[in-house]
């Protein structure tokens, strides 16, 4: 993968929007009177619940654990009562299984749940057990547990841990001011980590875009720490972690491998942050700091979210502009716009964008071999071929031929398409026949 310094071969840039909400100060967000935590908000087997209806529970009490070594736990995100389990709808469409609370409205809400470590006497295994135990996944939205990154295949030696602090998504800021106003615990989530994968080197790499940040961290770095801060050059999509490994360290990951085939583990700079807070206390993840941004918002900002707050709560708190809109989770490049306002904030979740809805919808075009999306696509594939099979319904051929499970679905092609051709919906239903399809062979 050709590249000039600190960055990758091709990738966008689209406006970044960032200036709604950089210079904010996170906030916290009140509790809402109801609480929906999934059962599985995380890659994996879905959490076991501890707890059934009628049951009081204080805030970050484990509420559900982790069913095996592929799962996390859930932590109650307030103090209240239990009002039922039962299934509920998803961001992604399908019913799980969740835990509805009320919360106390005359409670103090401080944290009722300690179980404190001592990190100088703790080993590789016992730090592991502790970040599932914490059941913190990836919070940048890909949501797989943390704990098992810690344990890349024997056969993958890991030397370089790789914190993601570049954000390359527009509008998003929450990790932005998490390194700004948390740098501390940021560097202590880095050095934990560094322990639990028993290795020496730290990298955290930030787009050139946030200077103040790559000041902020270096002042809080020690002189033995041997974490590295490196500004990487501002472009989409930047943060993914195959681009940013070739950015920092010049190396590639193979198609269909992990970061740990190339000896490095990437993490999140939301997840390190918050692991170098819990760890220590023994505490759980019961909140997390979320973007909420876009045309039809009123008070945007960085808002400190308890896990389970209701869409529709967020909202209302933040305001909206009288006019029809339309509420992605995520940003607005990869996120994913949801059709109902009864779902819950996740751990995944990272931003939530409110837009007005466009008067006039662009048609769909045919493809005209313009080659705009060849030129776009950080990872050399050849969209236009694989839109044109997706649309034959050739789906096992994609893959087969033309690796469509290299794409990670950052929407470069679908940005940069003057056909207006939705290439990455038409990637992700044929990733979802192909799948079905291995699984229908195999049962």
């Amino acid at each position: 993968m050709l590249s000039s310094e600190n960055t990758f071969l091709h990738g966008i840039h689209p406006p970044d929007f960032k200036a709604l909400t950089c210079d904010l100060p996170i906030q916290r967000l009140p509790f809402a009177p109801q609480l929906l935590i999934p059962l599985s908000q995380h890659a994996g087997k879905p959490s076991i619940s501890l707890v059934k209806a009628g049951d009081e529970v204080v805030r970050g009490q484990p509420i559900a654990k982790a069913d095996g070594f592929f799962s996390v736990p859930q932590h109650a995100p307030a103090s209240g009562r239990i009002k039922s389990i039962q299934l509920m709808p998803s961001a992604r469409g399908p019913k799980v299984e969740t835990i509805i609370m009320e919360v106390f409205a005359a409670d103090t809400q401080e944290q009722g749940y300690d179980f404190k470590h001592d990190m100088q006497d703790t080993n590789s295994e016992q730090l592991i057990q502790y970040v599932q135990d914490s059941g913190m996944v990836g919070l940048g939205g890909a949501a797989f547990p943390t704990h098992v990154k810690l344990k890349p295949p024997p056969e993958h030696q890991v030397d370089t841990l790789v914190a993601n602090g570049c954000e390359c998504e527009p509008y998003l800021t929450c990790d932005h001011r998490l390194m700004l106003e948390q740098p501390d615990n940021l560097l202590k989530g880095i050095r934990l980590l560094k322990k639990a994968l028993q290795i020496d080197k730290a990298i955290i790499g930030i787009e050139d875009n946030k200077l103040d940040a790559v000041e902020v961290i270096q002042k809080h770095i020690k002189s033995d720490d041997q974490i590295e801060v490196k500004a990487v050059k501002t472009k989409y999509p930047q943060g993914a972690e195959k681009m940013l490994i070739h950015a920092l360290l010049g190396r590639d990951v193979p198609p269909g491998n992990f970061p740990s085939s190339v000896g490095v583990s990437v993490f999140n700079v939301g997840t390190l942050t918050q692991l170098g807070e819990l760890l220590p206390l023994g505490r759980g993840v019961i909140e997390r700091v979320v973007t909420v941004s876009g045309n039809a918002v009123q008070r945007p900002g960085n808002y400190l979210v308890p896990i389970g707050t209701p869409i529709d709560f967020l909202l209302k708190y933040v305001g909206l502009e009288d006019k029809a809109y339309e509420v992605i989770l995520g940003g607005p490049m990869m996120g994913m716009s949801i059709a109902s306002l009864d779902v819950p904030v996740t751990k995944a979740m990272s931003g939530m964008l409110v837009m007005q809805k466009q008067s006039q919808q662009h048609p769909i075009q045919p493809c005209i071999r313009c080659g705009y999306c060849l030129d776009a696509c950080p990872m050399m594939l050849n969209p236009s071929i694989l839109g044109l099979l997706a649309r034959s319904g050739d789906y096992e051929q994609m893959q087969k031929y033309y690796h469509l499970n290299d794409c990670f679905e950052c929407g470069c092609c679908t940005y940069v398409c003057p056909a207006q051709i939705p290439l990455i919906q038409y990637f992700r239903i044929a990733k979802s026949s192909n799948l079905n399809n291995r699984q229908k062979s195999t049962t």
